[in-house]
């Protein structure tokens, strides 16, 4: 629990107009709230208003959320918003999908053990065996369902119900080297998360690091993004860059960037949990941590 006290996630987006910050402070201070953040943007091309407040019972008591929702729902729909209120402690069942690379799965998995992470990790899903140890020794349910072109939908068949059993609220894609069907695309849409390295578009297929090399790069990076159909063209959460130089070998550049893509991937899932990603128009607005 926060030192202060109880804290609660107000997030909002609508039409942009006048007095769209003032109807969510005004309610709040009404209310007994005590604002600990707040961040809004208006964005202009778009004519689309979004705001974020992060707050707390001035008295430290805990929220009486049935009357907040009650209370604020008429002022929001004058102005056509589309809200949720969250308690900053809780915290969303994930399910992790994996193939091979363990560097992004070990960071997560670390992450989460130290409480670092503010998930709950339900299960680990994989098309290989090969991180079914890793998975038992933190102890997560590990489950292997080997994937060919014939046998997709039924393999996607047994994922859905994972995560239908697990209750899952976020699909993090921790380089799951499989492209999900356009089903499972539109399923999870805003609620699953992938990583690939960012020398795409330029290097694509097998080794990419080495495609990189030889064309003498200057910097790797890493994209994380809500899955569409586009592969990996979804709407972008975060993205991480380190800079390289002719020094750097295959293997060096392939080290380097997976080091960039799970500090990108966690970083987008933090994100993403504390409520500071907003999906529109096939594109977000993320309000950062100063």
């Amino acid at each position: 629990m926060n030192q202060q006290g109880l804290t609660y996630v107000l997030t909002a987006s609508c039409p942009g107009r006048s007095g769209t910050v003032d109807v969510v402070t005004r309610f709040l201070r009404e209310f007994g709230c005590y604002i600990t953040e707040l961040n809004s943007f208006d964005d202009a091309l778009n004519h689309r208003f979004f705001i974020r407040a992060v707050f707390r019972m001035e008295d430290h008591s805990a929220v009486d959320q049935t009357a907040f929702r009650a209370d604020f729902a008429p002022r929001a729909e004058t102005f056509e918003m589309e809200w949720d209120l969250t308690p900053s402690e809780y915290r969303p069942k994930m399910v992790i999908m994996v193939s091979k690379y363990d560097h992004c799965l070990n960071d997560l998995l670390y992450r989460y053990r130290t409480g670092n992470l503010p998930v709950d990790i339900r299960a680990i899903i994989s098309n290989h065996p090969d991180l079914q140890s890793l998975a038992e020794w933190h102890g997560i349910p590990y489950y292997h369902f080997p994937i060919t072109a014939e046998t997709k939908p039924q393999q996607e068949a047994q994922v859905q119900a994972v995560l239908d059993e697990t209750g899952c609220e976020l699909l993090v894609l921790a380089r799951y080297m499989q492209v999900l069907s356009h089903e499972m695309c539109t399923r999870w849409s805003g609620k699953a998360i992938n990583i690939h390295h960012s020398l795409l578009p330029g290097f694509k297929g097998a080794k990419p690091y080495h495609q990189a090399y030889d064309k003498g790069v200057k910097m790797v990076g890493a994209t994380a993004h809500y899955v569409s159909d586009d592969l990996d063209e979804g709407p972008i959460i975060t993205q991480g860059m380190e800079m390289v130089d002719h020094t750097y070998y295959p293997a060096d550049l392939a080290r380097k960037g997976m080091d960039v893509e799970s500090l990108t991937l966690s970083r987008a899932i933090q994100y993403h949990v504390e409520k500071r990603v907003f999906l529109f128009n096939d594109k977000t607005v993320v309000f950062e941590r100063s």
